[in-house]
């Protein structure tokens, strides 16, 4: 037995009609665009989780600044 019931005799016969309706060099485009897209998936991917990085360190570095012109602003309340 193989994947969820099917065994690797019905794999191969469905493969074999497949290899049969589409042709070889129609399945490699088909894999080679299939490929391609899962890159560019990933790249952007990456590049999202890059961005997201980026603002939280900027949003970070931006509230301690904040905290600091509030500690300022109280340290002259308390002087006056």
């Amino acid at each position: 037995m193989g994947f969820g019931g099917i065994s690797i005799w019905q794999l191969l016969i469905v493969l074999a009609i497949v290899i049969l309706l589409f042709g070889t060099k129609k399945l490699r485009s088909m894999g080679g665009d299939l490929g391609s897209a899962i890159k560019s998936f990933k790249q952007s991917v990456r590049e999202g989780e890059d961005e997201v990085n980026n603002k939280g360190d900027s949003t970070l570095e931006h509230t301690s600044s904040e905290d600091a012109s509030v500690q300022q602003t109280e340290k002259d309340k308390q002087s006056s």
